[in-house]
């Protein structure tokens, strides 16, 4: 059994797979093969050592991983039992299910959801008075989360009962205290615990029940973590102590895909793994099996460029030589048109379009091309996202527009109480009772009952004036002018901005940008109606379902996932990279998200942008993550002008000068080390050349030295 175990492994898998005691870390690059060696080292395990499943944890980050992975080590042992196979929530909730009682709680407690949560919260707001102006359900969530970390929440809700929980939030001393004291309350309430209740009862019983820890340290005689780069620190803390009995913790990663510090991912932990655990043992798996020779020398050429980072480079197993081609486009609309006819000249040469994926950083990013497919017939599916123009708030807008020119009962009905007019079920009730009797529209109705004691307490009169002003004049305006006055007439714009909701505020500006364009394409036909009608096309659409269409999604959406043949599209600085990022390391996190993007792609790799100007004025420049790859590893179709080039590459310096900037931590009188020039104290921080003037101990003259250049802090005098 162990030759069938061990075959088909290359010599890091054979490693990893039989280095079974103490601390391990595998630094598998991507397309080397991990999920392999994670399995056949279960199985390893079990069959040839004859370790119990019961006693090993493996741990992976999605449902999805961990059903796939057990379904592999069912056929490799020939048993059902695969012991504890999870997400770190799953394990918990099994540690939960058993040793709960050891807080009083019950063993058949609530798990709430996120929509769960919004239901809880929905009710604090109506019994506070509150309403989005003061706050949004995101801005209270990651509060609760961020107060959650500390973990004192705990003792509030285990060492009072609820009329004492009841009494912290009636004397509160601010709002926020009484919002998470009243969630607590409900919570308690109910013995329900969220996604971050889970990791935190755990360590909880974990820190305060030494007989509980003890059980399970020694139960979890192996400990697997898989995607270890994406550990927060509540995660890594868990790792620390069930592994800290049997000394056996074999982690999984590759540092240049960390993607997800938003989520509190932190690469250190994979980095500063040996120096957590001195005696534990680095396995290096860079032996690609994915990609393609030109693929790999691309994805290797950028990543590169991050400092942060174990050196490593990807060695492609592939022999295929097929060149990795960059296309500059002069619009959106011609950098889709271009990847619509790649993709017919892959299905002509007998390529299905379930073997192509369309990248991008961010969704809004599909609209152009979906534009150009449905045109093309080329048929497309969206994950983790719906099509451009059926997006809430481009719905919304849209909605907003056509109650100007048509003032129709599904646009009335979308549109009059958003934002909040206080015009809710009830009175829209009204208004269907008094159309039922008069035959007319929702709008007129609302016109002519505006006097009714119905609607004395609401904005009813504000909505009114708002189309009432538009109505005489959308036939003079221009598209971009009425849209830009709507949004900001409406309030509609303002309240995805207090909602903080960054992806919805892209898709508007994504929006503007497709009616600037329209408005340069459309001649004389540019009108609200005319413009109405040629969405409905997009927008009435239903795509067909079928097995055969390209896959579209955001890169993120793609992180683990592989495909034939990859476009990634919309390579322009301010769109990807984001135009949200303001610190190197945030930067280097991006790139990191390129290399995930350039990886996934096995036999062709296309990179595309397009020129043109941003609604925000800035002009479109395309991204650093093509001027970082080596130009000998890209087939250019077109040269870019040597003074275009000159102006993107200017513009792309003075933006890591500010994110050098920003970076800087050193000042003035502090004593550093230099890797070559030895000791020394800063005498001066001149920001606007991102230096430091140095008066180094071997030197009598002072030096003037980049904020790029890495200098070892000593004290400061």
């Amino acid at each position: 059994m162990v030759t069938t175990i061990l075959d088909g492994l290359n010599e890091e898998q054979r490693l990893a797979v039989t280095a079974t005691e103490g601390y391990i870390r595998v630094i598998a690059g991507a397309g080397s093969g991990k999920t392999k060696a994670l399995t056949n080292r279960f199985a390893y395990l079990v069959n040839e050592l004859g370790i119990s499943t019961a006693n090993i944890l493996c741990v992976t980050f999605t449902n999805k991983a961990a059903n796939e992975m057990k379904k592999r080590i069912r056929n490799m042992i020939g048993d059902n039992d695969t012991g504890y196979i999870n997400t770190f929530h799953g394990f918990c909730v099994q540690v939960l299910k058993e040793d709960i009682h050891a807080i009083h709680y019950p063993k058949n407690f609530l798990i709430i959801d996120t929509e769960d949560v919004n239901t809880i919260l929905h009710g604090i707001f109506e019994d506070m008075g509150l309403n989005s102006k003061n706050y949004t359900f995101t801005t209270i969530t990651n509060m609760i989360t961020f107060r959650k970390c500390k973990e004192s929440y705990i003792n509030d809700i285990l060492d009072t009962n609820n009329d004492e929980l009841k009494n912290k939030f009636i004397h509160a001393k601010s709002q926020e205290d009484e919002i998470f004291y009243r969630y607590l309350y409900e919570q308690k309430k109910c013995y329900a615990l969220d996604f971050d209740d889970l990791i935190n009862f755990a360590l909880h019983i974990f820190e305060k029940h030494e007989d509980i820890r003890t059980k399970w340290q020694h139960k979890l005689e192996y400990i697997m973590v898989d995607e270890f780069q994406d550990v927060s620190a509540r995660q890594y803390k868990l790792a620390k102590i069930l592994s800290d009995y049997h000394h056996n913790l074999f982690i999984v990663g590759d540092p240049d895909q960390t993607i997800y510090s938003w989520r509190g991912a932190k690469v250190e932990y994979i980095l500063n793994f040996d120096k957590e655990y001195p005696s534990s043992q680095t396995i290096l798996m860079n032996k690609n099996y994915r990609s393609t020779p030109n693929i790999i020398q691309v994805s290797n050429s950028l990543i590169q460029k991050n400092k942060k980072r174990i050196e490593k480079s990807l060695i492609p197993m592939s022999e295929k030589e097929i060149p990795v081609i960059y296309h500059h486009a002069k619009t959106t609309q011609l950098e889709a048109e271009w990847i619509a006819g790649q993709i017919k000249v892959l299905q002509e040469s007998g390529k299905s379009l379930r073997s192509i994926a369309i990248l991008y950083r961010s969704h809004f990013v599909s609209r152009s091309f979906e534009e150009v497919f449905i045109k093309e017939k080329i048929q497309y599916t969206i994950y983790s996202g719906i099509e451009f123009y059926k997006r809430k708030e481009i719905k919304d807008v849209l909605c907003y527009l056509r109650m100007i020119a048509y003032a129709d009962d599904i646009s009335f009905t979308r549109t009059v109480n958003l934002p909040k007019r206080n015009i809710g079920e009830k009175r829209i009730a009204f208004l269907k009772e008094y159309t039922n009797h008069h035959d007319c529209s929702l709008y007129q109705a609302l016109n002519d009952t505006i006097s009714d004691d119905m609607f004395k307490k609401t904005q009813a009169k504000a909505f009114i004036a708002l189309i009432d002003k538009y109505k005489p004049l959308y036939e003079e305006m221009k598209l971009s002018e009425l849209l830009t006055g709507v949004l900001n007439d409406s309030g509609y714009e303002a309240l995805l901005r207090t909602n903080g909701e960054q992806e919805r505020l892209d898709n508007l500006a994504e929006l503007k940008q497709s009616i600037f364009e329209y408005e340069n394409s459309a001649g004389e036909e540019c009108s609200l109606l005319d413009y109405l009608d040629r969405i409905s096309l997009y927008t009435n659409l239903d795509q067909k379902e079928t097995v055969d269409t390209v896959q579209m999604m955001t890169i993120h959406t793609a992180k683990g996932l592989e495909f034939p043949y990859v476009f990634v599209c919309g390579l322009n600085e301010g769109i990807f990279p984001t135009q949200h990022i303001d610190t190197l390391d945030k930067m280097e996190e991006e790139r990191r998200l390129a290399y995930v993007a350039y990886t996934r792609a096995e036999n062709a790799l296309f990179l595309s942008d397009a020129e043109g100007i941003n609604y925000d004025g800035s002009y479109r420049y395309p991204s650093r993550f093509i001027f970082n790859v080596d130009k000998a590893y890209l087939n250019y179709t077109v040269e870019l002008e040597d003074r275009f080039t000159y102006e993107a590459t200017s513009y792309i310096d003075q933006n890591e000068i500010k994110l050098n900037n920003s970076n800087q931590v050193l000042k003035v009188n502090d004593q550093i080390k230099h890797a070559v020039f030895g000791t020394g104290k800063i005498l001066e921080v001149i920001k606007d050349t991102s230096s430091y003037v140095i008066k180094f101990d071997s030197m009598e003259t002072t030096r003037n030295i980049s904020f790029k250049i890495r200098l070892e802090f000593l004290g400061n005098s």
